[in-house]
């Protein structure tokens, strides 16, 4: 199990954004997939307060629910560039 955990929705280009992130920097990660309507997005809703993706954690760092495409590549290029 890796120290980061990406909530993604397949097709979302946020989502794509990050991603591509993650594997330029050569990082490991396990993915979440959330389903479409918001309405079942519990589990990254629990995780994040809120139901839009991306979302990621990083156990490494104490980072849990942070969402925000650019956020989430600024702090992964940050922390891990």
């Amino acid at each position: 199990m890796a120290d980061i955990t990406m909530y993604n929705l397949p097709g979302c280009p946020y989502c794509a954004k990050v991603r591509s992130k993650l594997d330029d920097l050569g990082l490991e990660y396990d993915v979440i997939e959330v389903p479409r309507s918001h309405d079942e997005r519990t589990e990254v809703e629990a995780v994040s307060g809120q139901t839009g993706v991306p979302v990621i954690t990083d156990e490494a760092n104490d980072i849990v629910g942070m969402n925000e495409s650019d956020d989430i590549v600024d702090y992964l290029e940050e922390t891990y560039a």
